[in-house]
């Protein structure tokens, strides 16, 4: 197996998410012993986020870019980035670094897509659902994204940032995300896109009209396989 460098802190909520999956994932795939070789740098996500509302994405970058260096020169083989909403930088990252990246948006894409599906609704931080460097791949794959309209767009980032990075599960709030999820459902989305890392804390299949794809267990399954090969 080769070893797997996960960047990721952003946030410690969903990094620990990313950790047991892939341990549960490597269980399954090769028995019960077995556990994958990971090298995990966990980053402080007060600064990040505070640079993501600033606008600052080149001091970002570069601070991709030196902890996928640092990742390299540690003993990775295969890279992955345990956040949906840092993939904007995901070229600054991995500028000069010689280890293939698993992007979250192409795995999930092509997930949709072996699944006949195609116009998959989309929760997650406003950076990712308004701007186009995740939608715009989507699209490229042939997907029609379907994005919540702005006051649910607005509520969907808060609960992210104000509840779920702090590991912060509420009734109210999966109560709201159900109905964000349904309002995609009734606006023509055929699935759903878990497309925070966080957002699988307050939904799943269980709680959504549509087939739901989790990003990060599609990241970390991608991920194994590329570590498998």
């Amino acid at each position: 197996m080769r070893v797997i460098g996960i960047l990721g802190g952003m946030s410690a909520a969903s990094t620990q998410i990313y950790y047991r999956l892939l341990c549960e994932l490597t269980r399954d795939r090769l028995g019960p012993k077995h556990s994958p070789e990971l090298l995990i740098r966990s980053l402080d996500f007060a600064p990040i986020a505070a640079a993501q509302a600033a606008g600052d994405w080149d001091g970002l970058g570069r601070l991709l870019n030196r902890e996928a260096k640092a990742l390299q020169a540690g003993g990775a083989e295969v890279l992955l980035l345990a956040t949906n909403t840092m993939h904007k930088l995901a070229d600054e990252m991995t500028a000069g670094v010689g280890l293939p990246m698993v992007h979250i948006a192409d795995a999930t894409a092509r997930a949709i897509r072996a699944a006949g599906l195609s116009r998959p609704g989309l929760m997650a931080t406003a950076f990712t659902m308004e701007q186009d460097f995740y939608t715009g791949r989507l699209r490229a794959a042939g997907l029609a994204p379907v994005v919540p309209g702005a006051e649910d767009r607005a509520e969907t980032h808060r609960i992210i940032y104000e509840e779920l990075v702090q590991d912060v599960v509420s009734e109210p709030s999966r109560q709201s995300y159900e109905a964000i999820a349904g309002r995609l459902a009734a606006a023509g989305a055929d699935c759903l896109i878990l497309g925070c890392t966080e957002v699988g804390m307050l939904l799943n299949q269980g709680n959504v009209p549509v087939p739901v794809f989790d990003t990060v267990k599609i990241h970390c399954e991608t991920a194994l396989e590329a570590a498998l090969t």
